[in-house]
């Protein structure tokens, strides 16, 4: 059996920091799919691992940025800046309601963060991240279907390790990032880590001044790591970050017919049209916000009992509040606000026992989550529900519709693997998974009494119910089981051929629309829950050392889903249902290494052929599951002086995608490709850093999401959404060592 070897590393007369960008040694990266350290090519999955140092050459600043260089993996905003989740393989989460989980998972050192408010984090001092494609729900805490990221940070050490880093860009971009970490007594260590980014807004709002999507976040992170001995450690993080950021950017474009882009006709519902070809401007009456607050403190326990046996413990307590209000008729006319509250509180708990008996290696566990969620969802739009009895002068009418949700998970889980031979390895593992949801949820026709968006204006003290126009209360109790086979066999001593299947299962949940429901739909079971999905994941890949080449890794999959969870969005709805089939067939291809002297090159290929079955027998493709996605990039590096000058340009290619099950214009996303490139001249002892960076270079112009809100009985129009444009900065970073 071939045990981890040290990846390649390029020896060109200078540091490996500067130069072999794509071939930095993955020696001990601890791919905790296996939950034990090993080399990223002795693990049969498909898996994109970028150590801290390439996440800062490549210019990522974000939890969503990372999944660029990533074949077959795209960052999704259901609703612009204040939500963000992961898509792998073509499987996503396009809800913006917080209530249902995605199907990839998200991870920060080994806990779930379950709300995706909650996954638009920074990122920074981090040591590795690492991404997952495929279900893996053996070995991990929450069950993903469709993957996961893993977002490793750096851990206190004795050493006396500082940086700081500042910088300034577009828009009025202030960034400060730093980390100081050291040791306070022989067997005790600390590192506390900051961030803090402004920027103004780069959404022109005409009609107040009032620019949108600015940035204001703060992060901060403090780690004690205390080890008596070298068989036991214990880790304890704190955590804390805000965000208070004036949103709701949409580009009004006027869709007078139904499913129809009607750009140059006046929008009778609102009087109103926006086709100046701008789509950074807007003119919002009442401009929104989106305030965040997160916290959370986790316990990591290791503790080396002998040589055959490790236990680990993981505790975590996470929160999540945030407040989101928007203009979702994007005119000058006081039509409708849609918003948003979450209020959830999670704890989490693994065990985790990891030995050998002989050539066998074992791991078993049990997690336990425990999420309470009370959420809100709802409109300020007196047009549209009317103020009733009105109860004070300026008062408003709308929809404020409250929701609770419990859940509790409980799972077992065991993974062997034991050597049939020298160059062949069979793995096999189990998850056993019950999950417990309680969900109560009513629709409300209320008045705000001060209708100003303003953060307190959901509170109960601004509301006067009108009339209750739905309720449902519901729980239900899902058992599942996760699995995984699997053969690894090494042809030759760099080369690995694996076969595998996989058990995902993603547990049942509920919907909680906006609008009122109006017949068939109705306040039960059929409209407003869906059951657990099981796919099962047929996979095949060769993970390949070619000499001094770098690597070249692919996979080829086949995925068979049985209740496929699949997302549709109606005007401002996005309602889950269940698909009684769905199949997805496609292959990947990534390669990661050094044509030439100091050139290093980064490759990646995935196509994805994605088909749903719905109720009435139809066929359809999911939301936002393009067909193809490349990505690339390229970097020269050449001594300076005493220093070190690396050049770079990366790109990614998105294939064409839809936002909702309709084939209408509206909805669409024509193919497009982003480009970026920078420039960095580090010293020669690696302790200062300056570099210049331009993201999005051609300035394109791409919706990362759209609703359908056209024809004379809706509002007229389509929302569009759109990526950042063109942005350009420079950074200064001194450390000490």
């Amino acid at each position: 059996m071939r045990k981890s070897k040290l990846a390649l590393a390029l020896t060109l007369g200078v540091s490996c920091q500067h130069v072999a960008f794509a071939q930095q040694v993955f020696e001990e990266i601890s791919v905790v799919a296996q939950k034990r350290e090993q080399s990223v090519q002795d693990v049969g999955i498909a898996i994109t691992a970028l150590s801290g140092d390439q996440l800062e050459a490549l210019g990522f600043d974000n939890a969503q940025q990372v999944t660029a260089m990533a074949p077959g993996v795209q960052t999704v905003q259901p609703n612009g800046e204040a939500n963000y989740s992961v898509g792998i393989r073509g499987v996503t989460n396009s809800d913006f309601t917080t209530n249902v989980e995605s199907p990839v998972a998200l991870y920060v050192d080994e806990v779930y963060i379950s709300q995706m408010s909650g996954a638009g984090f920074s990122l920074f001092d981090l040591e590795r991240v690492e991404i997952l494609r495929g279900p893996q729900g053996t070995l991990f805490g929450r069950n993903a279907t469709g993957g996961l990221v893993h977002y490793i940070t750096r851990k206190p050490t004795q050493e006396l390790d500082a940086y700081a880093k500042v910088t300034f860009g577009d828009y009025n971009q202030r960034k400060f990032e730093g980390a100081l970490g050291a040791g306070l007594t022989d067997t005790l260590s600390a590192r506390v880590s900051v961030n803090i980014n402004k920027a103004d807004g780069y959404i022109e709002n005409r009609y107040t001044g009032n620019d949108l999507n600015n940035a204001d976040d703060k992060t901060a992170r403090v780690q004690f790591l205390y080890a008596p001995n070298s068989d036991f450690e214990a880790l304890l993080n704190f955590r804390y970050a805000e965000q208070d950021i004036d949103t709701g950017f949409f580009e009004n474009v006027s869709s007078v017919r139904p499913g129809e882009l009607t750009p140059d006709e006046m929008n009778p519902v609102l009087g109103y049209i926006d086709n100046d070809g701008d789509v950074y401007a807007g003119d919002y009456d009442d401009p929104g916000f989106n305030e965040l607050e997160t916290n959370g403190a986790t316990a990591t326990l290791k503790w080396q009992i002998n040589d055959d046996l490790k236990i680990v413990s993981i505790s975590d307590i996470s929160n999540v509040e945030r407040t989101y209000i928007e203009d979702s008729d994007a005119s000058p006319v006081p039509l409708f606000n849609f918003f948003l509250t979450t209020d959830a509180q999670q704890f989490s708990q693994e065990i985790r026992l990891e030995g050998n008996a002989g050539d066998l290696l074992w791991v078993t566990g049990a997690y336990y989550l425990d999420l309470d969620i009370k959420d809100s969802n709802g409109a300020i739009s007196d047009p549209l529900i009317g103020g009733g009895g009105t109860t004070e002068a300026g008062s408003e009418g709308g929809l404020y519709n409250p929701y609770t949700s419990t859940l509790t998970s409980t799972s077992v889980f065991a993974q062997l693997e034991y050597p049939l031979a020298e160059d062949l390895t069979l793995i096999g593992g189990l998850r056993f998974i019950q999950d417990e949801k309680e969900f109560d949820f009513s629709v409300n026709a209320v008045e705000f009494l001060d209708p100003a968006s303003q953060p307190g204006f959901a509170d109960s003290d601004n509301l006067a119910l009108q009339a209750e126009l739905g309720q449902y209360s519901a729980s239900r109790k899902d058992s599942e089981v996760a699995g995984r086979l699997q053969l690894n066999w090494y042809p030759t001593e760099d080369l690995l051929t694996y076969l595998s299947w996989n058990r995902g299962v993603k547990g049942g949940g509920y919907n909680a629309p906006i609008f009122p429901l109006a017949p068939p739909n109705d306040y039960d079971d059929a409209t407003l829950s869906y059951d657990p999905e099981q796919l099962d994941a047929y996979e095949f890949g060769i993970k390949s050392d070619v000499g001094d080449y770098g690597r070249l890794n692919a996979a080829i999959y086949y995925y068979d889903y049985s209740d496929y969870q699949i997302f549709n969005i109606i005007g401002l709805d996005t309602i889950t249902i269940n698909s009684p089939e769905a199949s997805s067939q496609g292959f990947e291809v990534e390669y990661q290494g050094q044509i030439g002297d100091n050139w290093d090159l980064l490759l990646g290929a995935a196509y994805n052929d994605a088909e749903a079955t719905l109720a009435d027998g139809s066929k359809t493709v999911p939301v936002q599951s393009p067909k193809w996605n490349y990505n690339g990039l390229l970097r020269y590096s050449m001594p300076v002086g005493s220093g070190y000058l690396a050049v770079q340009g990366d790109f990614v290619f998105r294939d064409d995608v839809r936002f909702a099950l309709s084939d209408a214009e509206t909805l669409q996303q024509s193919a497009y490709t982003l480009y970026n490139a920078s420039i960095t001249y580090t010293s020669g002892d690696d302790t200062w850093q300056i570099s210049a960076f331009v993201d999005n270079l051609t300035d394109e112009e791409y919706i990362v999401q759209a609703f359908d809100l056209s024809g004379p009985e809706v509002f007229g129009l389509t929302e569009q959404y759109y990526g950042k444009p063109r942005w350009w900065g420079v950074s200064f970073k001194y450390s000490w060592f």
